[in-house]
């Protein structure tokens, strides 16, 4: 046996919990507020044990000798290590062994008619299985015999899980209290799940004592099959008759709530691996269910044992076993009409999965695969005749056969869904419509990488063909190698531009280069097309200021003034471009281009010469221009 199990946690929780925790704590101020037993749990104040009426002992204050009990248990250690293996070797079907807690005796001594005298004893409560039982005298016998060589002072009670039961549906909780809280020295797991739930239910009826009418255990622990991992159910049925302040609902829902956050606390208290699984009801919606003659209802109140029950549950029980409790005839006739709805509702559920789930399957990821090519999100509609399109017909990158699944589960079926055209479809149909959408859906994802490759080649080749451009328009239509050299030359070691933007422009060419012999990867696109946005808009600013530098060399201003008004002095503008002249008046707004004589022109001619003399390096004027001038505006001032 395990040293650890002797360690008293459990005894120092059975008799401490209630001053150290802090809702215990309020539980105990709002007892000794109000004397009136209507509404709050029967407690002894220990911990997972509750008392009837007629045994209240809550009201004497706990006596911490957690100390003493620690001594008296290490002192008993070894005798209760030979005594645990004599009874097991002997009976090794034994379910549980474990030491009763002091509090709890006098409820045994009353009910179970054990002797006023042994209330000092230490009592052994040892459970069997219901099959031994007629092997109780047998064990009692031999069990006396060895204790009365060690000459200890101890009582046995041997029990079946039936019998604690028994007790349970009798009202005697307390029996079942103290028994979950005895301190186990061997237990195959009904000791543990018992005593997490009845550490869950005092939790519980501490905070909502006023509206928890009954709480009751079920499953492998009543069966009598719980292990040291099972799972422990639990129902919890909640008055709700006199709510006023919520909707039922969410009484319900905040009650819920809490109830299973106190689950962790239950289960870390309990020191136990067992997982509590509590199910909680309304006492209305409960109810109704069984009128309505609900199987997982009648079977909760047929097999379930009561831990807790303000007079609801018992009833129940009581009138479930006289064959009180018997379906209406509505509640026959639904449940005969389930049968004959099923081949509806499978035929129905077949059908809502491809129109559906099989459907949005294939469509939501093809939506996907078209935005990131770098169309707009498109509807249902656009997105089959997209994917035949762009990915088939266009870019050769998608097989037929997928376009005709996409075509088959988007048309052939959503639309004739849609056209009443389908109504059923087979299982069969279903079947090979799931295979052809992993195929499909498969497929998408290689395409995919097709796509993002495509997008990166068109990235990077998009940079460096811009970088590439903006330097030709500097220096000249020269390879890329003497390009860099004359950035660096007249642009970087002058100062225009700082050093970084020499190791961005090589890092582009890098970046194409590498991407050509397929080594570059996403990440690294991502990163060339950050850095060169920044280079590239240096070197489009730096043209521009460039271009306006060159215009203002080749531009002359004229006064000149109104023929009407003589006092009012007007300006124009002579552009020199491309080998063309232009005259710019009234702000602009007036272009006219001079040749052998003055005609009507427009901005679009003007700028179209004007990056035709971007690579001049001189302009030439012919005076015959300024004698048509003079002919057009009449008098004139050349400002320099």
């Amino acid at each position: 046996m395990r040293s650890n199990l002797y360690k008293p946690r459990i005894f120092k929780f059975i008799i401490m919990a209630k001053e150290n925790s802090k809702e215990a704590k309020e539980h105990k101020d709002n007892s000794s507020k109000n004397d009136s037993n209507e509404n709050k749990p029967e407690g002894t104040g220990i911990p997972g044990m509750e008392t009837s009426g007629k045994y209240t002992i809550g009201n004497q204050p706990p006596v911490d000798n957690s100390n003493q009990i620690k001594k008296e248990l290490e002192k008993a250690k070894d005798k209760l290590e030979k005594l645990k293996g004599f009874i097991i070797k002997k009976y090794s079907y034994i379910q549980a062994i474990g030491i009763l807690p002091p509090q709890a005796i006098p409820f045994f001594i009353e009910e179970e008619e054990v002797p006023k005298e042994t209330e000092k004893h230490t009592h052994l409560f040892i459970i069997i299985p219901e099959e031994k039982i007629k092997e109780t005298p047998k064990i009692k016998k031999d069990l006396i015999e060895y204790i009365e060589k060690t000459k200890e002072k101890i009582w046995i009670q041997i029990k079946t899980p039936v019998d604690i039961w028994e007790s349970c549906l009798d009202s005697k909780f307390d029996i079942a209290a103290g028994i979950s809280m005895a301190f186990p020295i061997h237990d195959k797991g009904i000791l543990g799940a018992l005593r997490v739930a009845q550490i869950h239910k005092n939790l519980v009826l501490r905070k909502f004592d006023k509206y928890v009418v009954s709480y009751v255990i079920a499953g492998s622990l009543v069966r009598g099959e719980a292990v040291k991992t099972s799972d422990i159910d639990v129902f919890l049925v909640i008055n709700d008759t006199d709510v006023k302040k919520m909707p039922r609902l969410e009484l319900k829902e905040r009650l819920r709530s809490m109830i299973y956050q106190y689950v962790g606390e239950a289960e870390s208290l309990a020191g136990v691996k067992n997982q509590l699984s509590p199910q909680v009801y309304l006492l209305t919606e409960f109810w109704e269910a069984v009128k309505d003659a609900h199987p997982v209802m009648f079977t909760f109140i047929r097999d379930g044992i009561p831990l807790y029950d303000k007079g609801t549950f018992m009833p129940w029980k009581a009138l479930l076993k006289m064959g009180k409790l018997k379906p209406s005839p509505e509640s026959i006739d639904m449940f005969m009409s389930m049968g004959d709805k099923t081949s509806v509702r499978v035929k129905r559920t077949l059908l809502d999965l491809v129109v559906g789930d099989i459907f949005w399957s294939v469509i939501t990821p093809s939506q996907a695969l078209l935005m990131l090519y770098g169309l707009p999100p498109p509807n249902v509609k656009e997105t089959v005749r997209e994917m035949k399109n762009i990915f088939y017909d266009k870019e050769k990158m998608l097989e037929k056969k997928y376009i005709d699944i996409l075509e088959k589960i988007a048309i052939k079926y959503f639309k004739g869904y849609e056209h009443k055209k389908i109504k059923e479809v087979s299982g069969k149909e279903v079947d090979e419509l799931l295979k052809d959408v992993e195929d499909y859906l498969k497929r998408l994802k290689e395409l995919r990488e097709q796509i993002e490759k495509k997008s990166q080649e068109r990235t990077i080749e998009q940079i460096y063909e811009d970088v590439t451009n903006l330097l030709q328009a500097l220096f000249g239509r020269k390879t890329i190698n003497i390009l860099v050299k004359s950035f660096e030359t007249e642009l970087i070691k002058t100062g225009k531009f700082p050093q970084q933007s020499l190791r961005t422009l090589k890092d582009v060419i890098s970046a194409r280069a590498d991407f050509k012999k397929g080594k570059l990867d996403s990440h690294k696109v991502d990163q060339a097309r950050r850095n060169a946005s920044i280079l590239i808009n240096g070197l489009v600013e730096y043209n521009q200021r460039k271009d306006l530098i060159e215009l203002n060399k080749k531009r002359i201003t004229i006064n000149y003034y109104d023929r009407h008004d003589k006092n009012q002095k007007l300006i124009a503008e002579l552009f020199v471009a491309g080998g063309e002249i232009f005259l710019m008046l009234d702000q602009g707004n007036i272009i006219k281009k001079i040749t052998d004589k003055i005609q009507d022109s427009n901005s679009q001619e003007m700028q179209k010469s004007v990056d035709n003399q971007k690579q001049a390096k001189h302009s030439e004027i012919n005076p015959r221009i300024f004698e048509l001038i003079k002919k057009e505006l009449g008098d004139y001032e050349i400002v320099l």
